[in-house]
């Protein structure tokens, strides 16, 4: 039971600018309030208005800060869903030009603690200067910070190609295969600044701040977690997994553009047997090239099982929209066994629905965690963006999937593989330890009491960290 007199914290919350970290900072920022403190929601007006609209709560006091214009970013955007990869440089300069009306914020709103993310390098001495905590809140899971490796190493010349990248660093103490394909950090390095390396960035968060935290559990990764402790030198408190359900929604909100939706395809799903659909999706931004994608489709007919393949409406760097992205005629040919869904599409319902088994994804973490708090076994084909690639390495690590084989330089691969490892991993006997693995993890990635004490404790750390000077 809560002690009446808990000192109520001021805590500031300044995610970067894109969906997949501004939600899971929601998500956080929701617990929080719902303990009692205050919370101010610091990021620009468009990112503000999509966040509230969708989730609406009364507990926060959302922060508006217009995003200073930058040349080469263009006029509206305000987030990496609306650039091409090779324009988030741009945004990032940008981010970085809110320091000034940020720091006037903390100066003068009393505020005890900034929960920050990676691309805020600057944010810990900031706070620092005021009299502030600051805690670094990763949005990836700690087997991916394991990788990247503590300051030192980050701020140091010993990792300055893509290649470097491409092998398990010598202080990981714990079997792992953690490194990413060469054709993913050569896509990765398109999204960089070239004044202020992400590498500097995380450096900055990590080495400055009071504390870590990222979104994970001991439970599933406790080698990961003992490791970050040592090398970071400072206290490391995982948050949990923030499942679907860790947050209590507040009363009378729903997504209305869900309901029609979702009617139409659980009425596909209901006449599909249990565990027999393969769902595939790659999330709100990432768009594999059309040569990718069609060769993708392929693979996906040759299989032969049912899908539901969501395509998202996001223009290609290269230019090519809509139709093109699939091959023609491909729609008519599965159309006894395939759904193609163009836009969003409820992807937690899906996720839960007994027909559907497995999950095509580009493994982004949040896609993954809520695949497998419904115990659906993974097929793995990483986007190339950020920490996609070390997923895909760990899931297969884990034994809840396996990865579409592809060529390390350039990402390539053949629809016949394609095929092969999604009957694999959805129908062949050799694939029944994975997918009784995956359904073992719902027991973790889907329990809200496990997830709901890691955000407790991290809580108890806010409230009993000593007062900074």
């Amino acid at each position: 039971m809560e002690s009446k007199d808990q000192k109520k914290l001021h805590i500031a919350m300044f995610p970067w600018l894109a969906y997949g970290h501004l939600v899971p900072f929601l998500e956080v920022s929701k617990f929080l309030a719902q303990k009692g403190h205050q919370i101010s929601f610091i990021s620009t007006p468009k990112n503000i208005n999509r966040i509230r609209s969708s989730s609406f709560s009364p507990l926060i006091d959302f922060v508006e800060l217009p995003l200073p214009a930058v040349d080469g970013l263009p006029e509206s955007a305000e987030s990496t869903s609306e650039l091409p990869i090779n324009k988030v440089p741009y945004l990032k300069k940008a981010y970085d030009l809110l320091k000034p009306s940020v720091t006037q914020f903390i100066q003068h709103s009393g505020v005890n603690w900034i929960v920050h993310d990676f691309s805020s390098y600057w944010m810990p001495r900031v706070a620092t200067q005021f009299g502030v905590n600051s805690v670094y809140f990763s949005i990836v899971n700690a087997n991916s910070l394991a990788f990247i490796g503590p300051p030192s190493e980050l701020l140091g010349n010993k990792r300055r190609r893509p290649e470097d990248f491409t092998v398990v660093p010598e202080w990981v103490n714990y079997p792992s295969n953690g490194a990413f394909k060469l054709h993913e950090m050569v896509s990765h390095w398109d999204c960089m600044d070239d004044e202020v390396s992400d590498f500097h960035r995380v450096a900055g968060s990590i080495q400055d701040c009071n504390f870590v935290t990222m979104r994970s559990c001991t439970e599933f990764e406790s080698d990961a977690v003992s490791l970050l402790r040592k090398i970071y030198g400072k206290p490391v408190v995982p948050l949990g997994l923030l499942p679907p359900g860790s947050v209590p929604q507040q009363q009378g909100v729903a997504d209305d553009r869900g309901d029609e939706t979702w009617g139409v395809l659980r009425g596909w799903l209901e006449n599909k047997k249990p565990n027999s659909v393969v769902y595939i999706a790659f999330g709100t931004e990432v768009t594999p090239s059309q040569e990718l994608m069609h060769e993708l489709a392929h693979g996906i007919e040759k299989s032969g099982l049912p899908f539901i393949w969501v395509v998202n409406n996001r223009p290609l760097v290269e230019g090519v929209l809509g139709a093109d992205i699939i091959p023609p005629g491909f729609q008519t040919r599965v159309e006894d066994r395939g759904l193609v869904w163009r836009g969003w599409a409820p992807q937690l319902k899906i996720l839960g629905h007994i027909s559907v088994g497995g999950f095509l994804t580009h493994c982004g973490w949040s896609s993954v965690v809520e695949a497998l708090g419904y115990g659906r076994a993974l097929i793995l084909f990483s986007g190339a963006n950020s920490d996609q690639g070390l997923n895909a390495r760990l899931m297969q690590d884990k034994r809840v999937g396996l990865e579409i084989p592809r060529d390390e330089r350039d990402g390539s691969f053949t629809s016949d593989s394609v095929a092969e490892l999604i009957r694999l991993v959805m129908v062949e006997k050799e694939g029944e330890s994975i997918r009784s693995n995956a359904w073992a993890m719902k027991e973790i990635f889907g329990n809200v009491e496990l997830n709901n004490r890691c955000l407790d404790e991290f809580t108890r750390t806010l409230e009993t960290w000593p007062t900074s000077t």
